[in-house]
């Protein structure tokens, strides 16, 4: 049987046909790469208009951060050096507390000094006030040494420029001393240009003013006049002589015509008193020592 071979037909696309799908390829591609820039840009406007500002914010945010963080950080800064200021400033305070303290200090131990050398005759040891009565004056007051130190009662006590007091108790290792300004003392004065006497009458309502009384001044001349210094008396059965007390600021002559009284300005600053001399003799012990001599 003969083997019968077919053949078979080889299909050849047109011309025309390969060409129209070439064309429209063309066409496709060139209409997916519209669609795509349309995309990119519909999808740009998109991310313009949600993402870059969201972008925005978040970097403004982080700047304010940022520049919070910096302020903070200055803040710190500023506060410490606040703080080490103060600590400087309170150190420098102290410092200076501690200066005018000790210059105070240094000018009562010059007064003191002027002081022992203008009584050089007595002998004398210094102290300090450790306490007083309540109120502005140092009218009663403790000093910081006793019978230990060599102190009696009847020792008569200065300060400044003059006399302050008398010492009237006394322990081992303090003394009660009462001024001349307090309302209960009465010390033998005498006017140092006439040598006239007179009672110096302490009167703390006077010192309100600067002032305390005198009184008993026997000036039939008249020459005693305001200005004039006042110092103890030799006639003063417990006060030592010639010890400064004040200068005359007022003078009137009494209702009997026959003497006169008075203001006396003293030369101790008694609302700031601070370290005394104790001169360590007494007006009765230089008497019976002067009846022993002779």
């Amino acid at each position: 049987m003969a083997r019968v071979q077919l053949k078979r037909k080889r299909y050849v696309m047109p011309e025309k046909y390969v060409l129209a799908i070439l064309t429209v390829l063309c066409v496709g591609f060139m209409i997916l790469t519209y669609m795509t820039d349309i995309v990119s840009s519909l999808l740009s406007g998109i991310a313009g208009y949600t993402i870059i500002p969201f972008q925005n914010g978040l970097t403004e945010i982080g700047t304010k951060v940022t520049g919070r963080m910096e302020d903070l950080k200055e803040v710190r800064m500023v506060l410490s050096e606040n703080e080490a200021l103060r600590e400087k400033v309170a150190e420098l305070e102290q410092k200076n507390n501690e200066l005018t303290a000790d210059r105070y200090e240094l000018t009562n131990l010059r007064e003191l000094f002027q002081l022992n050398m203008e009584y050089a005759d007595y002998e004398k040891i210094g102290a300090r006030v450790t306490g007083k009565d309540p109120g502005n004056w140092y009218s009663v007051f403790v000093i910081d040494k006793g019978t230990a130190d060599g102190v009696g009662v009847d020792m008569n006590v200065i300060s400044g420029s003059g006399l302050v007091g008398i010492v009237t108790k006394v322990g081992p290792n303090w003394a009660q001393v009462r001024s001349i300004i307090d309302d209960n003392s009465n010390v033998s004065g005498m006017v140092l240009s006439t040598a006239d006497n007179l009672i110096v009458k302490g009167n703390l309502q006077s010192m309100q003013k600067g002032d305390i009384d005198f009184s008993q001044l026997s000036d039939g001349e008249g020459k005693v006049a305001v200005g004039d210094k006042v110092v103890t008396s030799d006639i003063s059965d417990r006060y030592l002589p010639g010890i400064s007390i004040g200068y005359i600021s007022s003078i009137k002559t009494d209702p009997n015509n026959l003497t006169k009284s008075g203001k006396i300005t003293p030369l101790v600053d008694f609302e700031h008193l601070d370290v005394v001399l104790i001169i360590t003799s007494t007006k009765e012990a230089g008497e019976a020592a002067d009846e022993t001599d002779n």
